[in-house]
């Protein structure tokens, strides 16, 4: 059921590539990286604050005894305060959109062959040229794009599987290499990086993405975040507010690397397209991502549990693994990123004018 239910889930959400478009269009070029970091940020925020608030409103008799009765409605049924918190927010997410205007309008098609015309008797054949290949670009056959999109899955994998790993491996005891938190514990770790990731998001990020560009930003984002992660372990070993203070800077610290990763790829998705197909670009890349996402959350539980079962291994013993195992794939995204396997698409002689 509760497959099921996640499965639907996702198929009735259809606003994340839509946003992605819609913020790109709203934004002159110069100004994409803060349109898009804003967009990044609200849903870095919404990953991390999500799980939080779920861990603070989940079995509310236990947690808050004195607003909440045992044997209450609240009792019987524990999880209750948490969804219909989140049919709140998407209820008043929906009724807002409403105001939302229309960033892309279609003209009749009568109006387009006028504007042909007029611009074949100006003598403007080059932008009539480039318009009718507009219409029929394929964008499967468009590689920047497409090549853009297999690391953003790649490394949307990656980055669910750290999340689900993270939030199990704090609350393992810690014979199990674990940090014995609770899930309090874990909200606030959680809430302090989505914080973190509002402030560097909006003030930060920009002027970063134009001093070393978004892939390259993305390349050294990607590469610092394998030693932060494999450090995880031997983080385990701190106590007290060592511990608690050392974790939250790491737990800030690999979610600024991997939403930095994010942004950089969302900007070159946007600028491999023509503004009238970046509505299908990020349908596509949605849900590319969607797949690879599905598989992250139980791999990253798997490969936990199997590491936890190892603790005395001579390579690599314990939750060692599993982090090691995230490396990889963090890895693999960082090669990728590297030409010839990303390209960044050229601009036309007419975009360079603008």
């Amino acid at each position: 059921m509760a497959v099921i239910t996640r499965f639907f889930l996702g198929c009735l959400n259809g606003l994340l590539g839509p946003m992605k478009a819609y913020c790109s269009e709203i934004f002159r070029e110069e100004k994409q990286a803060l349109g898009l970091s804003t967009f990044s940020a609200a849903w870095g925020m919404g990953l991390i604050i999500g799980p939080s608030l779920g861990g603070y409103l989940a079995q509310p008799t236990l947690k808050y005894p004195n607003l909440f009765p045992k044997d209450s409605f609240w009792d019987k049924y524990p999880y209750f305060l948490p969804s219909i918190s989140i049919s709140i927010f998407a209820f008043v997410a929906v009724i807002v959109c409403i105001w939302l205007p229309e960033t892309l309008h279609n003209h009749p098609l009568s109006n387009e062959s006028s504007n042909d015309a007029e611009a074949l008797e100006n003598g403007s054949k080059e932008k009539v040229r480039e318009k009718i290949i507009q219409k029929d670009e394929n964008l499967f056959l468009n590689w920047p794009l497409m090549s853009s999109i297999i690391v953003y899955c790649i490394f949307s994998l990656y980055d669910i599987a750290y999340q689900e790993v993270f939030s199990l491996w704090a609350v393992s005891p810690r014979r199990l290499g674990g940090l014995n938190f609770s899930t309090d514990d874990v909200g606030n770790v959680l809430a302090i990086s989505g914080i973190g990731l509002i402030v560097f998001q909006l003030s930060v990020y920009p002027s970063l993405e134009r001093t070393f560009g978004p892939i390259r930003f993305a390349r050294i984002s990607g590469v610092l975040s394998i030693p932060l992660l494999q450090s995880y372990p031997f983080i385990a070993m701190l106590s007290g507010i060592t511990l608690y203070l050392v974790i939250n800077i790491a737990s800030l610290l690999k979610n600024l690397l991997s939403v930095t990763v994010i942004t950089g790829l969302f900007l070159m998705q946007n600028r491999a397209v023509e503004q009238h197909q970046r509505g299908a670009a990020n349908g596509i890349s949605m849900t590319g991502m969607s797949i690879f996402k599905a598989i992250g959350p139980a791999g990253g539980g798997a490969i936990l549990a199997w590491s936890q079962k190892r603790m005395h291994a001579s390579f690599l013993p314990g939750t060692h693994m599993v982090f090691f195992v995230l490396n990889v794939a963090g890895g693999l995204t960082v090669l990728l990123m590297f030409t010839p396997f990303l390209s960044v698409k050229k601009k036309t002689p007419s975009e360079q004018l603008h």
